[in-house]
């Protein structure tokens, strides 16, 4: 996660920053769902526990984490007070791989959190593999 600590990216209905302390409480709420665990084969973590992967994913160099916030329709911000405001939604891994042929690969998974949001359009997001460029893994 380290090359997208620094990085968020804002479509019209999200905006996406990446994972931080701020948000381990809420994410571990959303995991304490036996259904949200089952869709995505996560196992249940104490917040101890999820304040500690959240620190060791931000030093991973192959996976990115993003959490997803919902943007209110025609505003927007890049202050720290306006994106604390926005109510997080779900997160997007980005997982960094090389293929047979030493190619630059990446597997997205998407997770939409919450029966409130599960419904809106966020949730049309899928999970794919993608080649990437080879300049982006620098």
């Amino acid at each position: 996660m380290l090359i997208n600590e620094t990085t968020a990216i804002v479509t019209r209905k999200t905006i996406l920053v990446p994972y931080r302390t701020s948000h381990v409480e809420r994410y571990n709420q959303w995991m304490q769902s036996e259904e949200l665990r089952e869709r995505t084969a996560s196992e249940p973590l104490t917040l101890e526990e999820e304040y500690e992967m959240q620190a060791k994913w931000r030093l991973d160099n192959d996976k990115l984490t993003f959490i997803i916030l919902a943007r209110p329709e025609g505003s927007f911000s890049h202050t720290k007070a306006f994106i604390d405001t926005l109510p997080m939604v779900g997160d997007v891994n980005i997982f960094l791989t090389k293929n047979a042929e030493d190619e630059d690969e990446a597997e997205v998974e998407v997770m939409i959190a919450g029966a409130s949001v599960i419904h809106r359009s966020y949730s049309r997001l899928t999970s794919t593999r993608q080649r990437l460029p080879s300049n982006v893994r620098g």
